[in-house]
């Protein structure tokens, strides 16, 4: 199979089971007639359903379609392994066996495909049959994948045109239902609203007007798009003033006990002075430190009067 060819398949069995519900493994209900065209092409009929439909298979076949096999006017050499690969394949009842002669594949895939003729595939079968009859009938009914063989090749036919409907609309009404919010709660069946509808319809009506308030909250809370301002951790900080007096004068820093401006107090002291020379007035005196210099000159003179003394005596 080509890769063009493949990948339209793919993607043809992917919205299948979107919108259906198919899942593997498929069930693919088989005719007696291609059957007799695989064998006749000599190609596996198990493996070719897998490749075109990019999965595992469950195949099926009516008890109808089997005793065509068994009626086909050839040698009984050729019959027996078209029989027993029917055979190999699920028998799926179709409730025609008590009749004497067994009905057209038509007659037969329409009753097991829509027995309640409501156009609806709702068993999901996947239908291969060489019979264009049965593929008409089928094009009808919504949902149904068409597998035949054309000169060797098996072939999956594109969506009908009334598949194609269903899908559109389901698709447009999940668009609806992603613009007006998240649904408040899944639709009951009719025939599970005969059992109770009154109380579960005002529950679901209650939650669909609580979404749609939350909707209308959150669209007021959407805060106006405008002009951005400067990223604040790349704006360079101010400089903090420091804190002036009534006067005009820079507030100096209280110092602790014990300290000075340039650090601690290591036992010098400082004398301030004005701008002549003299002491300020109203200050208290402070005493000025004699450098270790001085001192070491007084040790030793004092040292130099003990000699002297003790070389007298």
């Amino acid at each position: 199979m080509r890769g063009k060819r493949s990948k339209q398949y793919r993607k043809l069995m992917q919205s299948y089971g979107m919108t259906f519900g198919f899942r593997e493994p498929y069930q693919v209900l088989v005719d007696a007639q291609l059957i007799q065209d695989t064998s006749r092409f000599k190609m596996d009929l198990v493996v070719g359903l897998e490749r075109v439909l990019h999965g595992k298979i469950k195949p099926m076949i009516t008890q109808c379609s089997i005793r065509h096999l068994y009626t086909l006017p050839v040698p009984q050499s050729e019959k027996d392994p078209l029989i027993l690969l029917a055979k190999s394949m699920e028998r799926r009842r179709c409730n025609h066996h008590d009749l004497d002669e067994p009905l057209s594949t038509l007659e037969c895939m329409s009753n097991v495909i829509d027995p309640k003729k409501s156009a609806t595939n709702r068993n999901r079968y996947v239908v291969a049959s060489q019979e264009e009859e049965v593929r008409r009938f089928c094009r009808g009914v919504r949902g149904v994948p068409l597998v035949y063989v054309k000169r060797s090749v098996m072939v999956l036919e594109p969506m009908a045109e009334r598949t194609v409907g269903v899908k559109e609309g389901i698709e447009r009404e999940k668009f609806r239902t992603g613009l007006r919010g998240k649904p408040g709660k899944r639709k009951r069946d009719p025939e599970e609203e005969q059992a109770g509808e009154g109380p579960e319809r005002e529950k679901a009506e209650l939650v669909d007007g609580e979404d749609k308030e939350n909707i209308e909250k959150s669209v007021k809370k959407r805060k106006s798009r405008g002009p951005k301002g400067p990223n604040p951790l790349s704006i360079k900080k101010g400089k903090k003033e420091k804190p002036r007096t009534e006067e005009g004068d820079v507030e100096l820093p209280t110092l602790a006990a014990g300290e000075t401006e340039d650090g601690p107090d290591n036992g010098m002291t400082i004398i301030e002075r004005t701008v002549d020379g003299t002491e300020p007035l109203g200050g208290k005196r402070k005493r000025k430190r004699k450098h270790k210099s001085g001192q070491m000159d007084e040790l030793r003179h004092e040292i130099a009067k003990d000699n002297e003394l003790s070389d007298a005596s």
